[in-house]
């Protein structure tokens, strides 16, 4: 199991080796291509996924057939429809790599088990969905609060590296923008 994780996880909890180890055993390595689709709505939410390095998007397809991003996740980070993983039901969103990644996988069951028999990942986990709520909170906030163009210019001062590193298009769909528009943005601001 790549180091990388370990770092993580030590950043909220103490870890043992041995402990390190049977922690390990609950998650499975997959590399996912571009634009592979890990999940597709309709399907059982059955995992949840920690990017050790790449860049994965949750979206929706609206009524008028357009991808709508909602949430993206780079090294680090985790993602799953949270809803339909916690319940074992249909997801309403895809899961998607944006770039070639690498990814840890963890189904429900072997979550529970985890959380069973590793009881500070408890702790951890709590840690984990805290700063999610947070995040998704902020972001409502951001969305009411924010004229278009600020919205944007708040992306792009605080998360530089979304910007440099996600296509445009993305960026746009994630922002509730046409991708003209935030072309029109970025012209004015180059002026």
């Amino acid at each position: 199991m790549p180091a990388v994780f370990r770092s993580h996880l030590e950043k909220f909890i103490e870890i043992e080796d041995e402990e390190y180890s049977m922690i390990s055993s609950y998650f499975t390595q997959v590399s996912v291509r571009k634009k592979e689709n890990l999940i597709e709505e309709g399907q059982i939410c059955r995992s949840h996924f920690f990017i050790l390095n790449g860049c994965l998007r949750k979206f929706f397809i609206n009524e008028k057939g357009v991808e709508q991003t909602t949430e993206f996740a780079i090294e680090n980070w985790w993602i799953t429809d949270n809803i339909a993983y916690e319940r074992q039901q249909p997801t309403e969103f895809f899961i998607q790599a944006v770039e070639p990644s690498e990814i840890l996988v963890i189904n429900h069951a072997s979550q529970e088990a985890l959380l069973r028999n590793v009881p500070k990942m408890e702790r951890y986990f709590r840690f984990v969905y805290q700063r999610a709520y947070a995040a998704s909170q902020m972001r409502i906030k951001y969305l009411y609060d924010y004229s278009r163009e600020d919205l944007y210019y708040h992306f792009h001062d605080h998360y530089p590296e979304f910007v440099q590193r996600i296509p445009q298009y993305l960026l746009a769909s994630f922002l509730g923008f046409t991708p003209e528009y935030l072309s029109e943005i970025r012209g004015k601001r180059r002026s």
